[in-house]
């Protein structure tokens, strides 16, 4: 028999620390609607489908639930985690008997109003969940290529044993999809999180951050909430559709791959999935994912509306900055919906700002292309969807050359 410290740590590691090699297994789940008693059921299928609540969590641990808390929006609008969602794996942890607490550092407003306008407060004062520290920071280091660079991680997401990522079914202007892998960005306290997009402009850099974040706190579970998705113009910008789908893992790379083969998305045109596997966080291999629960098949959704073109390198846009405004996806404002709030503007992180209100506020802030880095923070924080992504032609033209050079290189 194995000594009681040698079951314990054997039953917390996740496929990617595991002793021999396995397969990453993601369970995917039909779930129709935001009825608790079916959420709840679906999730604790989900959990005993990866080893039951006893391999995951051991009673009295302090567990910390990390939704995804953009900023505040009624449910409806497929912004934020659904409460239910929350709400069952609230009911699901705590008749288990750990204690729990849940936090997230919204792109703008305080977290307890963000959390109230989103009905995740209401569930937490019901089930006695407390908030966890969000508002101050450690400083930790880690590994970026050949630097090493200090990181700010809110004080709550350290001080839990475990964290349960509860990640929203989104797309992205710059990675594609918003994810599980991409979640934990919200354990960066305030304004650190556009610190960071001004320090690592290159997508594949700023990937790799995200993906070091998940290696540094490794949450002992991911369940993304797609019962309601958004696809276009997301992760704030877009429309709900129904995915009627709930997924779990403990690989966010591969619950991530699979999310991108519900929506018929190639997962390595994802850089944070690019990032995972490069850096060892996860697989988005198909063979060496187990998925378990229901068939992908029956949930597929090939119209969901998505970028389907792959990244950029960053080198190629660099060999070409004389006409990089003729290349680039740029942010734009539509100005029927914008409402000059200058939510926008503070939400540019570049010194001197890509955006400002260079005829006051009546008018839309204007751009400058010639400083914005194509962070797409302005257009993640719009709370009234009037900013999108527009790609120039000659952009496009680019992308889809891109695109045949790789389907044939993957070919031959």
């Amino acid at each position: 028999m194995f000594p009681e410290a040698t079951i314990t740590l054997l039953t917390h590691l996740r496929p990617t620390d595991t002793l021999c090699p396995m397969k990453s297994r993601v369970v995917l789940l039909h779930c129709p609607k935001y009825e608790l008693s079916t959420v709840e059921n679906s999730l604790m299928r989900g959990i005993e489908l990866l080893g039951g609540l006893s391999t995951l969590f051991r009673k009295e641990e302090k567990i910390l639930l990390k939704p995804n808390l953009l900023y505040g929006q009624s449910p409806h609008r497929c912004v934020t985690t659904h409460p239910v969602v929350f709400e069952g794996i609230t009911r699901i942890l705590r008749e288990h008997g750990v204690e729990l607490s849940f936090g997230d550092s919204p792109g703008y407003g305080k977290l307890p109003a963000v959390a109230r306008k989103a009905g995740l407060s209401q569930i937490a004062e019901q089930y006695h969940v407390s908030f966890a520290d969000f508002e101050s920071a450690q400083w930790k280091e880690i590994q970026l290529g050949s630097h090493t660079i200090q990181i700010p991680l809110a004080t709550g997401s350290l001080e839990a044993d475990g964290i349960v990522s509860l990640p929203k079914m989104k797309t992205h202007g710059l990675t594609r999809i918003t994810g599980a892998v991409k979640n934990q960005l919200g354990c960066v306290p305030g304004f650190h999180k556009a610190e960071f997009h001004v320090r690592f402009p290159n997508t594949e850099s700023f990937a790799s951050l995200l993906v070091k974040i998940n290696l540094l706190l490794k949450p002992r579970l991911y369940i993304m909430d797609g019962i309601m998705a958004m696809e276009g113009e997301g992760p704030g910008s877009g429309d709900p559709v129904p995915m009627e789908c709930l997924l779990l893992s403990q690989d966010p790379v591969a619950l991530d791959a699979t999310f991108c083969k519900l929506i018929d998305l190639d997962p390595h045109f994802v850089p944070t999935i690019q990032a995972g596997e490069r850096l060892g966080l996860g697989t988005a291999q198909e063979e060496k994912i187990e998925l378990l629960g229901d068939p992908l098949e029956s949930l597929k959704r090939s119209s969901f509306k998505v970028k389907r073109n792959p990244p950029v390198p960053d080198v190629t846009f660099r060999a070409l900055h004389p006409i990089r405004n003729l290349l680039l996806p740029q942010p734009r404002i539509d100005p029927e919906r914008c409402k000059r709030c200058g939510i926008c503007v503070d939400a540019c992180p570049v010194s001197g700002k890509a955006l400002a209100f260079s005829n006051g506020k009546t008018h839309p802030p204007v751009y400058d292309y010639a400083l914005c880095i194509r962070c797409f923070c302005c257009h993640e924080m719009c709370p009234h969807r009037a900013i999108y992504i527009h790609t120039p032609w000659l952009g496009k033209k680019v992308l889809q050359f891109l695109g045949r050079g790789r389907a044939v290189a993957e070919q031959g």
